[in-house]
């Protein structure tokens, strides 16, 4: 060693402190844990205060291990960053370091019209998915009875992430208006029209469901707006499809547009008799 020259004073602590610890088992624990400053807090550390923010344990920042400003000297950090062929630069970027380019998965969301047939039986759609420049095609099922402004959700058919996971997809249900219906829930509410006599006189009718006409019988004097309940011929209830609503056919009377003469005859007769 140089007496006076400050470079070669300080690399030849360098080589006298990694010399003692390499050759001392003991000594080597205490320095991969507390770096070049394992004596200071051996004794009890910086004001015999231990590490700091206490509680007995140790603290590992992303300094500790290669970064800037770190308690190790130059030598041993030459040696465990990857400058001697240690275990890579960069702030080991396998461990979440700066060169760590993570992308999580990200969901995607889309929207579907159904019709209520399709809420009745259920069905698949096809969903269109653009990746990297291209279009991925992801076939989705959706189950019946589902409900307007309800979501599907696809698990691990969204975007990718860096380390190969998928996000979901999730697909909002709009369900198309049908001018026979009118959804209630799992009840489909409509229409039944019968001409006046039959209103009057009772009758047949028929109404009409997802699943065909159905003929029902009209009692003699049924009042317009009598709602007739045709049980399980609604949509099927979601995660139930064995179990359906039912139909809520409400009355309506359809009067003639243009009576003939003997229609407006019969018509004055019931009139005088204060029908």
């Amino acid at each position: 060693m140089n007496p006076g020259d400050a470079k070669a004073e300080a690399r030849f602590k360098e080589v006298n402190e990694a010399h003692e610890v390499l050759g001392d088992p003991d000594k080597r624990t205490k320095y991969d844990q507390m770096g070049s400053n394992w004596e200071a807090f051996s004794r009890g550390g910086p004001g015999q205060g231990g590490w700091p923010g206490g509680g007995g344990g140790f603290r590992v920042e992303y300094e500790d291990i290669g970064g800037a400003g770190g308690g190790f000297s130059d030598f041993f950090r030459t040696f465990f960053s990857g400058g001697a062929g240690g275990f890579g630069g960069a702030g080991f970027e396998g461990f979440g370091g700066p060169g760590d380019s993570y992308t999580p998965p990200s969901d995607a969301e889309g929207e579907v019209t159904l019709t209520l047939h399709d809420v009745l039986q259920g069905t698949t759609r096809e969903v269109g998915l653009s990746e990297g420049g291209k279009t991925r095609r992801v076939e989705v099922r959706i189950p019946p009875g589902v409900r307007d402004g309800s979501k599907v959700r696809v698990a691990g058919a969204g975007g990718q992430g860096s380390r190969g996971r998928r996000g979901n997809l999730y697909l909002r249900v709009r369900i198309a208006a049908d001018p026979r219906f009118d959804r209630k829930g799992d009840d489909l509410a409509t229409k039944v029209r019968v001409p006046l006599t039959t209103a009057v006189l009772g009758g047949e009718a028929d109404v009409e469901t997802l699943d065909g006409a159905v003929g029902i019988k009209i009692p003699e004097g049924t009042p317009v707006g009598r709602v007739f309940r045709l049980r399980g011929k609604g949509l099927p209830k979601l995660g139930s499809p064995g179990d359906r609503g039912d139909i809520l056919a409400s009355l309506e009377v359809q009067l003639p547009e243009k009576l003939s003469e003997r229609q407006r005859s019969l018509f004055d007769d019931l009139r005088d008799t204060g029908v």
